[in-house]
């Protein structure tokens, strides 16, 4: 069982400030250690920045996840140009941005679960989650 709690818009660096607050709330309510704790926090603020730079912008869904166990589930969704090649995408070191290029490789890293689809031309969605 999953309760949706926020819809977080990511629309300017401010956002993703609420974003990375909103998660580490979320992640303390669901009782993950400190260590998952930043994982998650970690993950989430490379994941909003990647939205707003990347997508033009977008939004996150943050649930708090109880069953099968407890933590948190993030759902980053944008309607930008998309990624054509997924698999270079989360090869550290590949970047299109001038970055060190370990935004999702890393995301996926420091997640629990980690699922990504994007449609060039039509938009990126990436899903992680971090549990107890």
């Amino acid at each position: 069982m999953t309760a949706v709690t926020d819809r977080l818009d990511i629309r300017s660096s401010e956002d993703v400030v609420r974003v990375r607050q909103r998660v580490r709330a979320l992640a303390v309510e669901a009782g993950l250690s400190l260590v998952d704790q930043t994982k998650i926090v970690t993950a989430a603020s490379e994941l909003a920045r990647n939205t707003l730079d990347y997508g033009g912008g977008g939004a996150v869904s943050v649930e708090l996840v109880t069953v099968p166990r407890r933590g948190v589930r993030l759902c980053f969704e944008d309607q930008g140009q998309g990624i054509p090649d997924i698999n270079a995408a989360l090869r550290d070191g590949f970047t299109t941005g001038g970055g060190l290029g370990l935004g999702l490789g890393g995301a996926k890293r420091l997640s629990s679960e980690f699922a990504i689809e994007s449609t060039p031309g039509q938009g990126t969605r990436v899903t992680i989650a971090r549990f107890k």
